[in-house]
């Protein structure tokens, strides 16, 4: 019982740790690609109406 409940544990830390750098690098690579828009947005010219 006790081992098992150990294992779980350690799977499960594990898991968590998989899932936050998952999300760390899905941030990441929306700060990338608004910062790339941005700097896009800033060297087109306005629209001529």
């Amino acid at each position: 019982m006790v081992w098992r409940d150990f294992i779980t544990a350690l799977v499960d830390a594990a898991r968590r740790r998989d899932e936050q750098a998952l999300r760390d690098e899905r941030r990441r690579a929306l700060d990338r690609l608004a910062e790339e828009k941005i700097r896009e947005a800033r060297r087109e010219p306005p629209p001529e109406k």
